[in-house]
């Protein structure tokens, strides 16, 4: 296969059947990148993976932790059997996991790891330090210096780089949040008992923001949980052997109960067709902030949770901790040792600096959004250039934030490259 430096290609010829010995190169080899890799690899397609097998799900997330995700929601995507979180389950002879049993982040990324062996095959941990056109597609290069030529890059480095912290904690953290300083963000930590004995503002209401607060009340700090919102909400505990009927009035989905759900989780295809405000709605709106229902009873009466609260500033004090301005339900200050940013993601294109600038530039954006846009089989604007994960819910929808969207996106992706298929 040849490509112009114009980016100009033969979008009718697969990429099975050419000429040229250039691997697909995928970034990330989380979820989704493992799966896209399995996915190509089964079709004999020559890959190269880059980064650490579950890497994300190793270092940002809290030790203690556990998927907010169902068992049936948390497969990776190979085009075999037995590459199930079941199968895994099995082969290492341990019980079978149920929807009445929340997953430990340490069991997920063990199944990561049991599946990165036997489906998505070698992983190289070096991390890519720059994407550019080439005169075959394009050029990766990785730290030390390696350079290497790909005819496609996938683009599946989840979340990373992507955190959030809110603006009004800006004048704490003048360099960046870390947790050494007076403001994290969650997807810092890996143990928060280094907080012991601190006064720790816990920042949003959804999951990752009341499980850090149970587990820094389990290490002996003190959280407080600051929610924007009027109330929290919780998941209900799934109703097993439901009866006919409520299966027809709601039936049960990837992402939860509900026709409205079950239709994002099984027809992301769908999601992608409709009108760009319709779908910008769904990726703000959809599965909002909650808490997993199995979290309730160590979070309400035990963790101190104001409701209807808003952080209007904050400043250093001068005891070295920091002072929060608050407005709200009860307005006042709160002067805390350390803030903590469970305030999520923003999907920026522009925060993945290992695209070069130029090629950043050549990605269209999804309408509403600093996400790419996609077409059906994921491929951006710039020809043999891929995005999957979270970067593509905006055009995909809400299911292509959780495991449970790994099916979809690999099995299009690799379809669309080992085939050539015009339209899907």
């Amino acid at each position: 296969m040849t490509q112009s430096w114009s980016g100009q290609r033969d979008r009718r010829t697969p990429l099975a059947a050419q000429s040229g010995r250039s691997p697909v190169v995928v970034i990330g080899a989380g979820p989704y990148g493992l799966s896209v890799a399995a996915h190509l690899r089964a079709q004999g397609v020559r890959v190269r993976v880059f980064g650490e097998v579950m890497g994300s799900w190793r270092h940002a997330m809290a030790t203690g932790m556990f998927l907010k995700s169902t068992p049936d929601a948390t497969d990776l995507s190979a085009p075999v059997a037995g590459a199930t979180l079941a199968d895994y389950c099995r082969a290492r002879g341990q019980d079978e996991l149920t929807e009445l049993t929340p997953i430990p982040c340490t069991t997920f990324v063990a199944y990561g790891q049991w599946f990165a062996d036997r489906h998505a095959g070698e992983v190289e941990e070096s991390r890519v330090t720059s994407v550019e056109r080439g005169p075959a597609g394009f050029v990766v290069r990785v730290e030390g210096g390696e350079e290497c030529a790909a005819q496609a890059v996938v683009v599946a480095t989840g979340l990373s780089g992507l955190a959030h912290v809110p603006g009004q904690f800006r004048a704490l953290a003048p360099g960046g949040p870390h947790p050494d300083g007076l403001v994290s963000h969650t997807s810092q930590h890996q143990d928060l008992a280094r907080y012991a004995g601190q006064r720790v503002a816990v920042i949003g209401g959804g999951q990752s923001a009341l499980e850090s607060a149970a587990l820094l009340h389990e290490a002996r700090a003190i959280p407080t949980v600051l929610v924007r919102e009027n109330r929290v909400l919780w998941g209900e505990p799934p109703e097993l052997g439901r009866p006919l009927a409520h299966r027809v009035v709601s039936p049960s989905a990837a992402l939860g109960t509900g026709w409205s759900l079950l239709a994002v989780s099984r027809a992301p295809g769908a999601v992608r067709r409709l009108p760009s405000a319709a779908r910008m709605y769904l990726f703000r709106r959809a599965l909002g902030p909650s808490g997993g229902w199995w979290l309730r009873e160590r979070v309400e009466g035990i963790v101190p949770v104001r409701t209807g609260c808003h952080v209007d500033g904050a400043e250093a004090d001068r005891s070295g901790g920091a002072l929060l301005r608050l407005s709200g339900r009860v307005p006042g200050a709160l002067s805390v040792d350390h803030v903590l940013a469970a305030t999520g993601y923003r999907l920026d294109l522009e925060r993945l600096p290992f695209l070069s600038a130029s090629l950043r530039r050549e990605v269209r954006r999804a309408k509403g959004s600093a996400a790419p846009h996609l077409s059906a089989a994921f491929e951006s604007s710039v020809p043999r250039l891929y995005f999957t994960g979270s970067l593509t819910a905006p055009c995909f929808g809400p299911v292509m934030r959780f495991v449970a969207g790994t099916a979809f996106a690999a099995t299009r992706i690799s379809r669309h490259l080992t085939l050539g298929a015009a339209r899907l």
